[in-house]
């Protein structure tokens, strides 16, 4: 398994979510909520008040993690920080856009489809990038 990113398994890896209050609920109350002993949580809940820097920083903080195996971000508010979710390029935390109760899922604009869209297409196969 040479060059694959391990995730830790000391404990369990944790799904971060940056998505809107009725997102962020549903998926707390399936278990996926952490706090931590420095009182940091797997989670920033976006609303009307919440600016693009504290998305950013919300981002970059989980990316960053090492115990985070996965980051769910609404489509909507990745569309607000998009060029960073473009520049990411590791694989592990994954980034994963999904859709919310009131802006739905658009695959024109889902970041890791358009990657899986360039590596499948005639052009990357016919100059043998796979």
């Amino acid at each position: 398994m040479a060059g694959r990113t391990q995730i830790p398994t000391k404990n369990s890896a944790l799904i971060a979510m940056i998505a809107d209050e009725d997102t962020v609920t549903g998926f707390l109350l399936a278990g996926v909520g952490n706090v931590d002993l420095r009182r940091k949580t797997n989670y920033l809940i976006v609303d009307s008040k919440t600016t693009v820097k504290a998305i950013e920083d919300a981002f970059k903080e989980f990316t960053a993690r090492e115990d985070i195996a996965v980051v769910l971000i609404s489509q909507y508010i990745a569309s607000m920080i998009r060029f960073l979710v473009d520049s990411y390029n590791k694989p592990v935390p994954a980034i994963l856009e999904i859709p919310s109760k009131d802006h739905p899922y658009d695959p024109a604009h889902d970041s890791v489809l358009s990657r899986v869209r360039y590596l499948f297409s005639a052009e990357s196969v016919a100059s043998g990038r796979r």
